[in-house]
């Protein structure tokens, strides 16, 4: 089976969506992180792997503040279609 391409919300969609972004630890890995997206209704959205988004997006260098709004712009960009059904 192949797998379908991932669909994201334009970003203004989104950003009536995403209430919170929340760094948390992941409960099936001890010590790995994860950011979960919450909605206005406080529930989950989806999640993002710390570790894997930070590699992609290659932010180790860069200073925390600039990293908080860098990793918040890129996942409100990657928001996917499915969230509006939630």
């Amino acid at each position: 089976m192949a797998e379908e391409e991932i669909k994201y919300l334009p970003r203004e969609e989104a950003l009536k969506i995403v209430a919170a972004i929340q760094e948390e630890e992941d409960i099936h890995r001890p010590n790995k992180r994860i950011l979960t997206v919450y909605n206005y209704d406080d529930k989950e959205v989806c999640w993002y792997d710390y570790d894997e988004l930070m590699a992609d997006m290659q932010l180790q260098e860069k200073k925390k503040p600039d990293i908080v709004e860098a990793v918040q712009d890129y996942i409100l960009d990657h928001i996917p279609d499915w969230a509006r059904d939630i």
